[in-house]
């Protein structure tokens, strides 16, 4: 079985840390729990990771990027041989904006 690297840019490293200080307004306990939920999503990523979508916008951005979908966000990364990058984490409602 293959491993690959999972690499976070920075952007999705800020991505996150917004959502944690937006969910711990309401609950602290929640946005640790989601935090450590999510960084596990991410780091199943190593192995398998074609096993997740394509996302909605791909014929428009012209790239394959595919989305790990965890409760109302999406986890948005691009493989390129053994590497995987975690380029956005956004709310599940919003389309990709790389900008």
């Amino acid at each position: 079985m293959s491993k690959y690297n999972v690499y976070i840019t920075r952007t999705a490293e800020n991505d996150l840390k917004s959502i944690v200080e937006y969910i711990s307004r309401d609950s602290v306990s929640t946005a640790n729990k989601w935090s450590e939920e999510i960084a596990g999503q991410i780091e199943s990523l190593e192995t398998f990771p074609m096993r997740f979508q394509v996302i909605p916008e791909a014929p428009y951005l012209g790239k394959e990027y595919r989305h790990l979908i965890y409760g109302n966000y999406r986890t948005i990364y691009k493989i390129n041989q053994s590497t995987v990058t975690i380029l956005r984490v956004i709310n599940s409602s919003q389309l990709l904006n790389l900008y």
